[in-house]
């Protein structure tokens, strides 16, 4: 890891535990400092080192251990701290729900949690430093993908973010359409005003009228005050009209009246009042073939049509499989709702499904999966029934996500040549993975028997004793971890 890299600063006055949780760190590729002197800690800090994180174990009595976190939190007041605890041991230290206390970690480490607590520091100091708060939007950060229909949606879209003109998002149901329509808003002129969205196809007809363009006290029954519509409230942003196909025909003509004309009226007024919003539409539904139908107004979709940009479905991008998993995860983490992991034959099997509910259909698999096997290990015969594929086995091929993201399709075997991604990869972090694995997946085949483990890796039970040891890996829960 390159030394400009933030480092985890670990400070424990058992030496020897604290010598062993640095191997760990070091392992799974994070520079560590260590400290075994609770008093003098800074002085193992030198000078203009950047920290990621701070792993706090034993001092000499809690009165050392409060003044140390006093100490750490007076240094830097966002540094992320995690507590070193034995299983079952109660602490001394209350977590506040506003301390930099971020969680407690097991000793010996568990590689998952370990991996879990880092990355959640990651996203603390990214959202509670300065460095963060004056950072350069991140353009695309909820387009996930690298396939090439992806990155022409982010062309159309940085193409036309910043004209006024008018943009139909077309696509099915869960690709992502909400998604495009908030990028082309905070990547337009506009984006200091709001972001109204309206979905048309879950307000009724009769309340649609109201709900867009507002209602003067008395105007119907039930309208016991005057309220503004989304129209007003969107007002110099961006007014985004979902489902755009399901508003009926009498609406479509108010709507276009509204796109021709520039304003509008309350219920129940005759006050015309401006209106300066930029409209964004978006529909699953084939608008041509409504417009044959007498169901969708021609010269409203002309007037909505401007610009168009379709969004792919999932199965025509399987490529963006493995990194929409990685984001919907680390949403699920940032959101401390837990964590899971998949093995590649899983990852590989998702890439060969239909997905007909498109990526709202794999996010909610990834939540199934985070609470069926928290903090867990997700193989493919523990996938719904529908996600497996009886024909893929990649159980024990070394297959690295770099790979899955350059051909999710292919069959690998222990046979074919193992192909470098375009990008590289850091090859000692990816052996010391395989090898983790193997060893998980070894353990978990043997029921935790370490002989019958060591036995089906082909290696001495002693050899493996030690790999148990040097990774920081627990018998018992070694199994499920990733």
């Amino acid at each position: 890891m390159p030394a400009s890299e933030p480092k985890v600063l670990i400070i424990e006055a058992e030496s020897e535990r604290g010598r062993e949780l640095h191997s760990v760190l070091q392992f799974i590729n994070h520079d560590a400092i260590l400290a075994t002197d609770c008093s003098h800690w800074k002085n193992s800090i030198p000078e203009g080192e950047n920290l990621l994180a701070v792993l706090v174990g034993s001092c000499t009595n809690d009165k050392a251990l409060h003044k140390l976190l006093k100490e750490v939190h007076e240094l830097d007041e966002h540094l992320p701290i995690f507590l070193l605890m034995e299983k079952n041991k109660e602490s001394t230290v209350a977590i506040e729900p506003s301390s930099c206390i971020l969680g407690r970690i097991e000793m010996p480490p568990h590689y998952t949690q370990l991996t879990s607590a880092l990355h959640q520091a990651e996203i603390y100091r990214e959202t509670n430093t300065n460095a963060a708060e004056h950072r350069p939007v991140d353009l695309f950060r909820s387009l996930v993908g690298t396939s090439r229909a992806v990155q022409l949606v982010r062309k159309l879209i940085q193409q036309v973010a910043n004209s006024e003109a008018n943009v139909l998002i077309l696509g099915e149901s869960g690709t992502g359409k909400e998604v495009v329509a908030r990028n082309l808003h905070y990547h337009s002129n506009r984006r200091e005003q709001a972001f109204v969205p309206v979905n048309c196809g879950a307000i009724p007809a009769d309340l649609l009228e109201s709900e867009l363009f507002g209602h003067e006290k008395g105007a119907f029954t039930g309208a016991i005050s005057t309220r503004q519509g989304r129209f007003e409230l969107a007002e110099g942003g961006t007014l985004f009209l979902d489902e755009i196909g399901d508003m009926s025909l009498n609406m479509q003509v108010k709507l276009l009246r509204v796109l021709q004309e520039r304003t509008f009226e309350r219920v129940g007024s005759n006050k015309s009042i401006e209106s300066n919003v930029r409209i964004i539409a978006a529909t699953h539904r084939n608008l041509e073939e409504a417009i044959t139908e007498g169901n969708f107004r021609e010269d409203l979709f002309y007037r909505l049509n401007v610009f168009p940009i379709e969004m792919p479905p999932l199965r025509d991008r399987v490529e963006d499989i493995p990194l929409l998993v990685n984001e919907l995860i680390r949403r699920i983490e940032h959101e401390k709702r837990g964590s899971v992991r998949l093995t590649q034959a899983a990852i590989l099997s998702l890439c060969q499904y239909n997905w007909p509910g498109n990526v709202r259909e794999l996010a909610n698999l990834m939540e199934r999966m985070a609470i069926l096997f928290p903090f867990g290990v997700v193989d493919t015969r523990d996938l719904p029934e529908k996600f497996q594929n009886d024909t893929v086995d990649l159980e024990f091929v070394p297959v690295s996500e770099a790979i899955l993201l350059e051909q999710p399709m292919q069959q690998y075997s222990l046979d074919a040549e193992p192909r470098l991604p375009r990008g590289g990869l850091d090859l000692k972090e990816h052996l010391s993975n395989l090898e983790v694995g193997y060893i998980k997946q070894a353990l978990g085949d043997a029921h935790g028997v370490v002989a019958q483990a060591a036995k089906r890796l082909g290696m001495r039970r002693t050899t493996l004793v030690e790999k148990l040891r040097k990774y920081g890996l627990q018998r018992s829960n070694s199994a499920p971890e990733v």
